[in-house]
Order: C-alpha cells, then sequence, then structure tokens
C-alpha cells in the first residue's frame, strides 16, 4: 500500500502567510490556531493508500495547556533557582554551580515534555477513522533519555546508535493504532553503517582543530588547516544528514502492528508470521537537495520582496522626517508637542522591517523545505501486508488537561 502526498505549495503559502501575520498581530496567542490549521493542512494532504490522516486538535486546548505549563514552570524554575542558589551562595560561595544546577535540573523536564507532545499528538491524529494513542510513560522516557545521553556523551558519540535505537523502541513499543500496538524490531547495531560518514568527517574535523592548535605561536593559520576544518565540517553535517536518513529506514523497517491476542514475540527457532509492517526508501540525496536549494531559493526569494519593502519603508521615514522638518520651521509648538514622534517613527519602521524578515523567511521555508521534505518522507513509505489492518478496532479517546503546553511553553512545539 503506497503513501501519496496532495499538497500544493500555493495553499501552503497562502495559509502560513495568513496565519503567521495574524500571531504577530495577535501578540502570538494565534499560534495556536496557526499551528493546529498547519497541521490539519499536513495531515490531510498525506494519504497512506488514498486515505488522508485527519488532525483533529483544538487550538483551545492548546491555549489553556500552555497556560496551565507556564504557571507549572514559573514555579518549578522559580523554587528550584531559589534553592540552588542559596545553596550555592552557602555552601560553595558562588553561582556558577547554581546556574549550572538549574539547567540540568530542566534537561528532564524537556524530555517529559517532548514525550507529551508526541503523545497528545497522536492522541489527535485519525486514519481511516480510527484513532492513534501512546501510553502514559513520559517520566520514564526522560530518565532513559537522560542516562542514554550521558552514556553518549562518555562514550565520545560511540554509542550514539544504541540511544537512537533505544529511545526510538521506547516510544514505538508504547505506541497504538486503534487496539493494535506497535513494536520496534531489530538491532541497534545495524544503525552503525548509517553513521560511518558522520564518524569520519569529525575526524577530519578533529585533525583540522588539531593543525589549527598546533600553528606556531605567532598565531599564523595555514591554508591547509582552514582547508581541513571546512572540509570536515562539511563531511560531519552530510554526514549526520545521512545518518538521519538512513536510520530512519532501518527504524521504519523493522516496525510493526501487533494485533489483539497476539503477543509480538516469537519463541527461539519459530518463524514469525508476516505482518503489517513500514518500507521507507527516502534518499539522503533528495533530502540534501532540498535543504541546499530550497533553502538558497528561500533566501533569494526574500531578498527580492524585502529589497522593494526596504525602499518603501526607507522613503516612508524620507517623507515623515521631511514632515517633521517643515513643522519644525512653519510650526515649532506644534512640532514641541508632538515630542518624540520621528522616533516613534523610526521605531515603527524597524519593528516592521523586523517581523516582515522572520514571517517570511518561515513561510519560504515551509514552501521549499518543510513541506518537500515531508513530502519525500511520505511519498517513499509503503505499508506491507495491509489486509491485517482490516482486524484493527477503534480505541477510547485520551483526555489531556494541558495538551502539549509543556513542550509549547518551553518552545520544543512550535514545528509541525
Amino acid at each position: 500500500m503506497n503513501t501519496r502526498f496532495a499538497g500544493r505549495r500555493g495553499a501552503l503559502f497562502g495559509l502560513a502567510l495568513r496565519t503567521s501575520l495574524l500571531t504577530v498581530l495577535t501578540l502570538g496567542f494565534y499560534r495556536f490556531w496557526m499551528k493546529t490549521r498547519l497541521r490539519r493542512w499536513y495531515w490531510s494532504a498525506i494519504r497512506p493508500g488514498g486515505h488522508p490522516l485527519e488532525y483533529v486538535g483544538d487550538p483551545l486546548e492548546k491555549l489553556l495547556g500552555f497556560l496551565i505549563a507556564v504557571a507549572f514552570l514559573a514555579f518549578y524554575i522559580g523554587v528550584v533557582n531559589l534553592v540552588l542558589m542559596f545553596l550555592a551562595f552557602t555552601l560553595l560561595g558562588g553561582d556558577a554551580f547554581a546556574y549550572s544546577a538549574s539547567f540540568v535540573g530542566l534537561i528532564p523536564v524537556v524530555f517529559y515534555a517532548r514525550y507529551r507532545a508526541r503523545r497528545y499528538m497522536l492522541a489527535r491524529t485519525r486514519w481511516r477513522g480510527i484513532r492513534f494513542g501512546s501510553e502514559p510513560a513520559a517520566w520514564g522516557y526522560a530518565w532513559r533519555a537522560m542516562a542514554h545521553w550521558a552514556v553518549t556523551i562518555l562514550s565520545l558519540g560511540l554509542l550514539w546508535p544504541r540511544m537512537t535505537f533505544a529511545l526510538e523502541k521506547f516510544r514505538t513499543d508504547r505506541t497504538w493504532f486503534g487496539d493494535a500496538r506497535l513494536e520496534q524490531t531489530g538491532r541497534w547495531q545495524s544503525l552503525y553503517r548509517g553513521g560511518i560518514h558522520a564518524g569520519l568527517g569529525a575526524l577530519v574535523l578533529l585533525a583540522g582543530a588539531s593543525m589549527l592548535f598546533l600553528a606556531d605561536p605567532e598565531g599564523e593559520i595555514g591554508d591547509l588547516s582552514v582547508i581541513v576544518i571546512a572540509a570536515g565540517l562539511a563531511w560531519f553535517v552530510v554526514g549526520v544528514l545521512h545518518y538521519r536518513v538512513r536510520s530512519f529506514r532501518i527504524l521504519t523497517a523493522g516496525k510493526r502492528l501487533v494485533l489483539p491476542g497476539e503477543s509480538g514475540l516469537e519463541a527461539p527457532g519459530e518463524v514469525s508470521v508476516p505482518a503489517t509492517g513500514l518500507r521507507s526508501a527516502a534518499r539522503t540525496g533528495r533530502v540534501l537537495r532540498i535543504q541546499v536549494f530550497g533553502n538558497l531559493l528561500a533566501i533569494l526569494l526574500m531578498l527580492l520582496a524585502l529589497i522593494p519593502l526596504g525602499v518603501l519603508l526607507a522613503l516612508l521615514v524620507g517623507l515623515a522626517e521631511g514632515a517633521f522638518a517643515a513643522l519644525s520651521q512653519g510650526a515649532p509648538d506644534v512640532l514641541e508637542r508632538l515630542g518624540s514622534a520621528p522616533l516613534l517613527v523610526q521605531g515603527a519602521v524597524g519593528v516592521t522591517a523586523y517581523f516582515a524578515f522572520f514571517i517570511l523567511w518561515g513561510v519560504l521555508r515551509q514552501v521549499f523545505v518543510t513541506m518537500p521534505v515531508l513530502a519525500h518522507y511520505a511519498e517513499t513509505l509503503t505499508i506491507t501486508d495491509p489486509l491485517a489492518l482490516a482486524q484493527v478496532h477503534q480505541r477510547g479517546a485520551d483526555s489531556f488537561a494541558e495538551a502539549d503546553g509543556l513542550a509549547e511553553a518551553l518552545d520544543l512545539g512550535a514545528g509541525i
């Protein structure tokens, strides 16, 4: 069963531009409606087997969840910072430990928020009328993520594939489609091959940095070290992208749907029966071309749009300054009453240019980077042995008091 992507750039451009402008005009409050409308657009464009996904999230639900999360974070961060500051000044006589400990204390909350945001998104997603869902295991995910990150850092990145597989397996094994559970199969060692280029790039980058560090004391930098650093950085960045695409393919191929009554586990020597699963044919080269040319095209179009806007704003500033100059000669008392009006005009023009830049950049990246990448992943996704899907039944709705508000408050839920 193949997957189609039915979205069009023009419709996305208009939707993203309108919702971004409304978000700015409402001082950010419309972002919950913007995110909901964009998700509904993307979900409806992804059509496995010709049936579109459906997103039924409620923006009011997200807004209330955000307010609850902000209140929680204000209490948590305030109390934790006060306690740590007191201990730091009392025991250590400095605040460096307090700031470090405060940052570390926020890390589990970040992982908790990410899992909760994913669980909320799944609970508000349907396909062929059947709800997705996820088990409430956010704190379990948080401490496991911290442990895996610690081991990965101590191993200098050598155990990164182990962390990738373990965390994906934790999330997948607790994901449901209707009354059927998903299961992540496979071995974490299979991800190593995809990380070879990232590892080699890191070694070249380290070699270039060593050459730079060992340069002569007078500070002269050899051209060779600069070339090596640039080549290593480019190799590493492309290698990380390749690892992400390849690991996505491998992990996707290891997913299977466990129907009610099945254990999902086979005894030693037992051959597993065919089960509904997924296959991905996503290609690194395609994703890399989209990232490079999409960002370049977004930059070019943004410059073409902002140059005439900048000229118009400069003209308006000039006209305003001319009007104030005429007032200063003909009616100085009026100008005195206006006070700092010229500065206010310049400030308004500056704020307009600032928001225009970021709005246009975000919209163009949606159209030329985010959508094509998502379309490529969707169009290269295949559902294998889909006949078992007919045996899946509806599951009960999951209620969320705070939706994904904690991720929004930590600025982790801004993406689609």
